[in-house]
Protein backbone atom coordinates (compact mmCIF):
# COMPACT_ATOMS: atom_id res chain seq x y z
CA UNK A 1 0.00 0.00 0.00
CA UNK A 2 2.84 2.02 0.67
CA UNK A 3 4.36 1.84 -2.05
CA UNK A 4 1.06 2.43 -4.17
CA UNK A 5 0.66 5.72 -2.03
CA UNK A 6 4.06 7.23 -3.24
CA UNK A 7 3.49 6.12 -6.94
CA UNK A 8 0.51 7.26 -7.23
CA UNK A 9 2.22 10.87 -5.70
CA UNK A 10 4.72 10.89 -8.05
CA UNK A 11 2.38 9.58 -11.01
CA UNK A 12 0.11 12.74 -10.46
CA UNK A 13 3.42 14.51 -11.82
CA UNK A 14 2.08 13.29 -15.42
CA UNK A 15 -1.38 14.51 -14.57
CA UNK A 16 -0.44 17.97 -13.56
CA UNK A 17 1.72 17.79 -17.02
CA UNK A 18 -1.15 16.67 -18.94
CA UNK A 19 -4.03 19.40 -16.74
CA UNK A 20 -1.76 22.46 -16.30
CA UNK A 21 -3.29 23.67 -19.95
CA UNK A 22 -6.43 23.59 -18.30
CA UNK A 23 -5.65 25.59 -15.27
CA UNK A 24 -3.81 28.55 -17.41
CA UNK A 25 -7.12 30.77 -17.03
CA UNK A 26 -6.95 30.22 -13.13
CA UNK A 27 -2.76 30.89 -13.53
CA UNK A 28 -3.39 34.20 -15.06
CA UNK A 29 -4.62 35.14 -12.00
CA UNK A 30 -1.66 34.23 -9.70
CA UNK A 31 1.76 35.88 -8.72
CA UNK A 32 4.49 35.02 -10.89
CA UNK A 33 8.01 34.57 -10.11
CA UNK A 34 6.90 34.93 -5.91
CA UNK A 35 10.38 36.14 -5.12
CA UNK A 36 11.36 35.85 -1.32
CA UNK A 37 14.90 36.77 0.01
CA UNK A 38 16.84 36.89 -3.20
CA UNK A 39 19.07 34.71 -3.81
CA UNK A 40 21.60 37.22 -6.09
CA UNK A 41 21.41 41.00 -6.45
CA UNK A 42 20.61 41.07 -9.94
CA UNK A 43 17.41 39.39 -11.17
CA UNK A 44 17.88 36.15 -13.32
CA UNK A 45 17.10 35.86 -16.93
CA UNK A 46 15.35 33.54 -19.37
CA UNK A 47 15.88 31.72 -22.33
CA UNK A 48 13.52 29.68 -23.89
CA UNK A 49 14.06 26.94 -26.73
CA UNK A 50 12.58 24.73 -28.75
CA UNK A 51 14.08 21.99 -30.96
CA UNK A 52 13.56 22.48 -34.47
CA UNK A 53 10.39 20.99 -35.47
CA UNK A 54 9.64 19.82 -32.50
CA UNK A 55 6.21 19.99 -31.15
CA UNK A 56 7.89 19.56 -27.24
CA UNK A 57 11.48 19.70 -25.92
CA UNK A 58 12.10 17.62 -22.69
CA UNK A 59 15.88 19.10 -21.25
CA UNK A 60 17.01 16.57 -18.76
CA UNK A 61 20.63 17.62 -17.91
CA UNK A 62 23.25 20.89 -18.04
CA UNK A 63 26.71 20.85 -18.04
CA UNK A 64 28.86 23.07 -15.98
CA UNK A 65 29.58 24.98 -19.26
CA UNK A 66 25.93 25.12 -20.25
CA UNK A 67 25.53 22.27 -23.27
CA UNK A 68 21.97 20.88 -22.25
CA UNK A 69 20.68 17.28 -23.28
CA UNK A 70 17.20 16.27 -23.30
CA UNK A 71 14.34 14.89 -25.67
CA UNK A 72 11.81 15.73 -27.66
CA UNK A 73 8.90 14.56 -29.93
CA UNK A 74 8.53 15.27 -33.68
CA UNK A 75 5.40 16.10 -35.51
CA UNK A 76 5.09 12.06 -36.26
CA UNK A 77 4.89 11.82 -32.73
CA UNK A 78 8.64 10.47 -32.83
CA UNK A 79 11.00 10.94 -29.42
CA UNK A 80 14.69 12.08 -30.06
CA UNK A 81 18.06 12.96 -28.52
CA UNK A 82 19.38 16.38 -28.45
CA UNK A 83 22.44 18.39 -27.36
CA UNK A 84 21.79 22.31 -27.39
CA UNK A 85 25.51 23.84 -27.60
CA UNK A 86 26.37 27.04 -24.34
CA UNK A 87 26.03 29.35 -27.99
CA UNK A 88 22.23 27.68 -28.78
CA UNK A 89 23.06 25.53 -31.50
CA UNK A 90 20.85 22.04 -31.82
CA UNK A 91 22.48 18.44 -32.62
CA UNK A 92 19.95 15.81 -32.89
CA UNK A 93 20.40 12.10 -32.70
CA UNK A 94 19.60 8.93 -32.45
CA UNK A 95 20.45 5.36 -31.56
CA UNK A 96 20.81 3.21 -35.02
CA UNK A 97 17.87 1.07 -35.43
CA UNK A 98 15.91 2.86 -32.23
CA UNK A 99 12.16 3.64 -32.64
CA UNK A 100 12.84 6.35 -29.85
CA UNK A 101 15.43 7.69 -28.22
CA UNK A 102 15.47 9.46 -24.66
CA UNK A 103 18.64 11.43 -23.34
CA UNK A 104 19.11 11.55 -19.50
CA UNK A 105 22.42 12.53 -18.64
CA UNK A 106 26.08 13.97 -19.95
CA UNK A 107 29.34 14.33 -18.22
CA UNK A 108 31.61 17.63 -18.08
CA UNK A 109 33.41 16.29 -20.95
CA UNK A 110 30.41 15.97 -22.90
CA UNK A 111 29.79 12.17 -23.07
CA UNK A 112 25.68 11.43 -23.04
CA UNK A 113 23.76 8.28 -21.43
CA UNK A 114 20.39 7.38 -21.61
CA UNK A 115 18.11 4.51 -23.31
CA UNK A 116 16.21 3.49 -26.66
CA UNK A 117 13.46 1.41 -27.22
CA UNK A 118 13.82 -0.96 -30.76
CA UNK A 119 11.22 -2.56 -33.39
CA UNK A 120 10.02 -5.20 -31.01
CA UNK A 121 9.47 -3.03 -27.90
CA UNK A 122 12.96 -3.90 -26.27
CA UNK A 123 14.46 -1.66 -24.03
CA UNK A 124 18.09 -0.74 -24.12
CA UNK A 125 20.99 1.98 -22.41
CA UNK A 126 23.46 3.73 -24.84
CA UNK A 127 26.39 5.91 -24.69
CA UNK A 128 26.95 8.84 -27.15
CA UNK A 129 30.53 9.97 -27.35
CA UNK A 130 31.42 13.58 -27.56
CA UNK A 131 32.44 12.57 -30.75
CA UNK A 132 28.43 11.69 -31.73
CA UNK A 133 29.81 7.92 -32.15
CA UNK A 134 26.71 5.66 -30.33
CA UNK A 135 27.20 2.36 -28.15
CA UNK A 136 24.63 0.68 -27.05
CA UNK A 137 24.43 -1.67 -23.70
CA UNK A 138 21.99 -3.96 -22.53
CA UNK A 139 21.09 -5.61 -18.63
CA UNK A 140 21.24 -9.70 -18.29
CA UNK A 141 19.59 -11.74 -21.38
CA UNK A 142 16.23 -10.71 -21.02
CA UNK A 143 16.16 -7.77 -19.56
CA UNK A 144 15.48 -3.72 -20.18
CA UNK A 145 16.96 -0.86 -19.69
CA UNK A 146 14.13 1.29 -17.50
CA UNK A 147 14.19 5.23 -18.40
CA UNK A 148 11.43 7.63 -16.89
CA UNK A 149 10.80 5.57 -13.41
CA UNK A 150 7.58 7.12 -12.28
CA UNK A 151 6.35 8.84 -15.50
CA UNK A 152 8.42 11.52 -14.23
CA UNK A 153 10.83 13.34 -16.77
CA UNK A 154 12.65 14.72 -13.98
CA UNK A 155 16.76 13.66 -14.13
CA UNK A 156 15.42 10.61 -14.84
CA UNK A 157 17.96 7.04 -15.13
CA UNK A 158 20.45 6.08 -16.56
CA UNK A 159 22.45 8.77 -14.83
CA UNK A 160 26.36 9.09 -15.54
CA UNK A 161 29.32 10.78 -13.38
CA UNK A 162 32.86 12.03 -14.99
CA UNK A 163 34.34 8.79 -15.29
CA UNK A 164 31.55 7.31 -17.20
CA UNK A 165 30.44 5.47 -14.86
CA UNK A 166 26.50 5.13 -15.10
CA UNK A 167 23.87 3.66 -12.81
CA UNK A 168 20.38 2.76 -13.78
CA UNK A 169 17.62 0.06 -13.21
CA UNK A 170 17.14 -2.93 -15.13
CA UNK A 171 13.45 -4.86 -15.58
CA UNK A 172 14.83 -8.71 -15.21
CA UNK A 173 12.69 -11.76 -17.36
CA UNK A 174 10.69 -11.94 -14.19
CA UNK A 175 9.47 -8.56 -14.23
CA UNK A 176 11.43 -7.68 -11.30
CA UNK A 177 13.26 -4.43 -11.12
CA UNK A 178 17.08 -4.19 -10.22
CA UNK A 179 19.87 -1.25 -10.09
CA UNK A 180 22.79 -1.53 -11.91
CA UNK A 181 25.98 0.21 -11.96
CA UNK A 182 28.05 0.07 -15.75
CA UNK A 183 32.24 1.19 -15.60
CA UNK A 184 33.72 2.86 -18.51
CA UNK A 185 34.87 -0.59 -19.86
CA UNK A 186 31.04 -2.02 -20.01
CA UNK A 187 31.76 -4.00 -16.48
CA UNK A 188 28.08 -4.09 -15.45
CA UNK A 189 27.18 -4.86 -11.70
CA UNK A 190 23.89 -5.94 -10.55
CA UNK A 191 22.85 -3.59 -7.51
CA UNK A 192 19.83 -4.95 -5.29
CA UNK A 193 19.50 -3.52 -1.51
CA UNK A 194 19.77 -6.47 0.98
CA UNK A 195 16.85 -8.65 1.37
CA UNK A 196 14.95 -6.22 -1.29
CA UNK A 197 11.88 -7.58 -3.05
CA UNK A 198 13.27 -4.72 -6.04
CA UNK A 199 15.71 -1.77 -6.39
CA UNK A 200 15.95 0.77 -8.49
CA UNK A 201 18.79 2.76 -9.05
CA UNK A 202 18.62 6.61 -9.52
CA UNK A 203 21.57 9.16 -9.19
CA UNK A 204 25.40 8.54 -9.15
CA UNK A 205 27.84 10.87 -8.12
CA UNK A 206 31.61 11.68 -9.28
CA UNK A 207 32.88 9.41 -6.96
CA UNK A 208 30.48 6.38 -7.83
CA UNK A 209 28.11 6.41 -4.65
CA UNK A 210 24.65 5.45 -5.77
CA UNK A 211 21.27 6.71 -4.37
CA UNK A 212 17.87 4.83 -5.44
CA UNK A 213 14.96 3.21 -3.64
CA UNK A 214 13.67 -0.70 -2.67
CA UNK A 215 10.98 -2.45 -1.19
CA UNK A 216 11.64 -5.29 1.18
CA UNK A 217 8.52 -7.14 0.38
CA UNK A 218 6.95 -5.21 4.07
CA UNK A 219 7.90 -1.57 3.45
CA UNK A 220 8.25 -0.01 -0.14
CA UNK A 221 9.99 3.45 -1.50
CA UNK A 222 12.76 3.02 0.93
CA UNK A 223 15.57 5.08 -0.25
CA UNK A 224 19.25 3.34 -0.62
CA UNK A 225 23.04 5.11 -0.52
CA UNK A 226 25.34 2.43 -1.99
CA UNK A 227 28.81 3.74 -1.34
CA UNK A 228 31.65 3.13 -3.87
CA UNK A 229 33.39 -0.14 -1.84
CA UNK A 230 29.44 -1.72 -2.36
CA UNK A 231 28.15 -1.02 1.27
CA UNK A 232 24.46 -0.67 1.69
CA UNK A 233 22.20 1.68 4.52
CA UNK A 234 19.09 3.17 4.23
CA UNK A 235 17.93 6.64 4.05
CA UNK A 236 15.30 8.74 4.85
CA UNK A 237 14.30 11.64 7.19
CA UNK A 238 12.99 10.18 10.54
CA UNK A 239 9.51 9.14 10.37
CA UNK A 240 9.15 8.80 7.04
CA UNK A 241 6.44 6.49 5.43
CA UNK A 242 8.67 6.55 1.62
CA UNK A 243 11.57 8.19 0.60
CA UNK A 244 12.74 8.15 -3.00
CA UNK A 245 16.24 9.86 -3.57
CA UNK A 246 16.67 12.18 -6.79
CA UNK A 247 20.15 13.04 -6.57
CA UNK A 248 23.32 13.30 -4.83
CA UNK A 249 26.70 15.90 -5.09
CA UNK A 250 30.07 14.97 -5.18
CA UNK A 251 30.36 16.14 -1.44
CA UNK A 252 27.64 13.47 -0.94
CA UNK A 253 24.92 15.10 -0.22
CA UNK A 254 21.39 13.76 -1.40
CA UNK A 255 18.30 15.26 -2.19
CA UNK A 256 14.49 13.65 -2.71
CA UNK A 257 11.39 13.76 -1.81
CA UNK A 258 9.24 11.53 0.87
CA UNK A 259 6.25 11.25 1.87
CA UNK A 260 5.01 11.88 5.54
CA UNK A 261 1.74 9.91 5.50
CA UNK A 262 -0.15 13.40 4.51
CA UNK A 263 1.72 15.25 2.04
CA UNK A 264 5.08 14.79 0.13
CA UNK A 265 8.00 17.01 1.21
CA UNK A 266 11.71 17.63 -0.25
CA UNK A 267 14.96 16.64 1.79
CA UNK A 268 18.13 17.67 2.16
CA UNK A 269 20.47 15.28 3.90
CA UNK A 270 24.08 16.40 4.82
CA UNK A 271 27.14 14.20 4.37
CA UNK A 272 27.22 14.20 7.72
CA UNK A 273 23.67 12.35 8.15
CA UNK A 274 21.65 15.37 8.78
CA UNK A 275 18.42 15.54 7.40
CA UNK A 276 16.90 18.92 7.06
CA UNK A 277 13.28 19.42 5.76
CA UNK A 278 11.67 21.95 3.26
CA UNK A 279 8.30 23.09 1.39
CA UNK A 280 7.77 24.92 -2.27
CA UNK A 281 6.17 27.91 -0.76
CA UNK A 282 2.73 27.59 -0.64
CA UNK A 283 3.17 23.47 -2.13
CA UNK A 284 1.91 20.83 -0.35
CA UNK A 285 3.49 18.60 -3.25
CA UNK A 286 7.07 19.46 -3.62
CA UNK A 287 9.64 17.30 -5.62
CA UNK A 288 13.73 18.21 -5.61
CA UNK A 289 15.26 16.82 -8.96
CA UNK A 290 18.00 17.97 -8.59
CA UNK A 291 21.39 19.44 -6.24
CA UNK A 292 24.88 21.30 -7.68
CA UNK A 293 27.79 20.74 -5.94
CA UNK A 294 27.45 23.91 -3.65
CA UNK A 295 24.14 22.28 -2.10
CA UNK A 296 21.54 24.68 -4.12
CA UNK A 297 18.59 22.70 -5.06
CA UNK A 298 15.94 22.97 -7.73
CA UNK A 299 12.58 21.30 -8.25
CA UNK A 300 9.01 21.88 -8.98
CA UNK A 301 5.81 21.67 -6.84
CA UNK A 302 1.60 21.36 -7.01
CA UNK A 303 2.19 25.28 -7.31
CA UNK A 304 2.77 24.42 -10.78
CA UNK A 305 5.89 26.67 -10.13
CA UNK A 306 10.01 25.89 -10.23
CA UNK A 307 11.76 26.73 -7.22
CA UNK A 308 15.25 27.26 -6.16
CA UNK A 309 16.44 26.27 -2.67
CA UNK A 310 19.87 28.03 -1.91
CA UNK A 311 22.60 26.55 -0.27
CA UNK A 312 21.61 28.26 3.26
CA UNK A 313 17.59 27.45 3.00
CA UNK A 314 16.31 30.59 0.79
CA UNK A 315 13.66 29.41 -1.46
CA UNK A 316 12.78 31.22 -4.35
CA UNK A 317 10.25 30.41 -6.74
CA UNK A 318 10.24 30.86 -10.35
CA UNK A 319 8.56 30.27 -14.25
CA UNK A 320 10.12 31.27 -17.79
CA UNK A 321 7.75 34.30 -19.70
CA UNK A 322 4.04 32.48 -20.79
CA UNK A 323 4.93 29.15 -18.27
CA UNK A 324 1.48 28.02 -16.73
CA UNK A 325 3.59 24.90 -15.18
CA UNK A 326 7.60 25.23 -14.59
CA UNK A 327 9.33 21.50 -14.31
CA UNK A 328 12.69 22.62 -13.75
CA UNK A 329 15.16 18.81 -14.03
CA UNK A 330 18.93 19.73 -13.29
CA UNK A 331 21.25 23.12 -12.02
CA UNK A 332 24.86 23.01 -13.25
CA UNK A 333 27.89 23.85 -10.66
CA UNK A 334 27.31 27.84 -11.72
CA UNK A 335 23.48 27.76 -10.64
CA UNK A 336 22.10 27.35 -14.14
CA UNK A 337 19.20 25.79 -14.15
CA UNK A 338 16.97 24.28 -17.00
CA UNK A 339 13.80 22.56 -17.64
CA UNK A 340 10.84 22.26 -19.55
CA UNK A 341 7.33 24.46 -19.10
CA UNK A 342 4.39 24.61 -20.49
CA UNK A 343 2.82 27.40 -21.91
CA UNK A 344 -1.18 28.79 -22.09
CA UNK A 345 -1.92 26.20 -25.43
CA UNK A 346 -0.43 23.05 -24.00
CA UNK A 347 3.22 22.88 -25.56
CA UNK A 348 5.86 22.11 -23.82
CA UNK A 349 9.37 24.02 -24.32
CA UNK A 350 12.52 24.31 -22.90
CA UNK A 351 14.09 26.96 -20.26
CA UNK A 352 17.63 28.17 -19.23
CA UNK A 353 17.31 30.03 -15.97
CA UNK A 354 20.81 31.97 -15.45
CA UNK A 355 20.87 33.60 -11.31
CA UNK A 356 22.47 36.82 -13.08
CA UNK A 357 21.58 38.63 -16.90
CA UNK A 358 23.13 36.59 -20.21
CA UNK A 359 25.09 39.45 -21.63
Amino acid sequence: MKRKILRDLFLGVGVLFALAPLAAADLNDRTRNVSHTPLVPLQATFITFDVPGSTSTLPSAITEAGAIIGSYTDTSGVTHGFLRTPGGAFTTFDVPGSTSTTATNITPGGVITGWYSDSGGGLHGFVRARGGSITSFDAPPGSNILGSIYNNPSSPPPSINPAEAIAGTYVDSSFVEHGFLRTSDGTFTTIDFPGAFFTEGLAINPAGAVVGDFCNGVTCFRGFLRTPDGTFSEIGPPGNFSTIPSGINPAGAITGAFFDGVTNHGYLQSPDGTFTTFDAPGATFTVPTSINPAGAITGFSDTLHGFLRAPGGTITTFDPPGSTFTFPAAINPRGVITGAFIDATGMVHGFLRSPRPTP
